[in-house]
């Protein structure tokens, strides 16, 4: 069984209530426009982290992480990515992706919208956490938090950090 704390588009911004959450957590997830190293190194000192670079993110960034995090947690096959879409309306990359190596558990980011969606069609749980920074147009700044448990994903949590501004 593994908490997972799951983040995204921080844009370069981390304090206490982020690193508070992150300490309860097995592991930390973030899914893409990370903004500095320094997001990055702060998580990673508290727990393990796993993260994909998003369209904002630099060189440095782009040279420490990955476009595509594809692992499994227990036994559920995850595939992490900054810029996915939705179901309905996946970027065709990923489209493509799922037609060669569907995952059960698609993340994403960029949208700054939390979103959290059982996809039929590709037989997938679709996880956006909305964004987690100060900067974008979103209004209340969110993470989430869940369980793995062997193939089940469970105790799914949204986290409100308050205010944007």
């Amino acid at each position: 069984m593994k908490k997972i704390l799951l983040l995204s588009d921080t844009h370069g911004h981390m304090d206490e209530r982020i690193l508070q959450y992150a300490s309860q957590a097995d592991e930390i997830w973030h899914a893409g426009d990370i903004g500095t190293l320094e997001v990055t190194d702060a998580l990673a000192a508290v727990k393990p982290l796993r993260a994909v670079y998003g369209n904002i993110d630099g060189h440095k960034l782009r040279q420490e992480f990955p476009l595509d995090q594809r692992f499994y947690c227990e036994k559920v096959k995850v595939w992490i990515t900054h810029i996915g879409g939705y179901p309905g309306r996946y970027e065709k990359r990923v489209r493509e992706g799922f037609a060669e190596n569907r995952p059960q558990l698609f993340i994403c980011g960029h949208s700054h919208i939390l979103k959290v969606m059982y996809d039929k069609k590709h037989d997938l749980l679709h996880m956006n956490p909305g964004a987690a920074g100060k900067q974008g147009f979103h209004q209340v700044r969110t993470m989430l938090r869940f369980v793995v448990d062997g193939s089940d994903i469970k105790d799914l949590e949204v986290v409100e950090l308050g205010k944007r501004g």
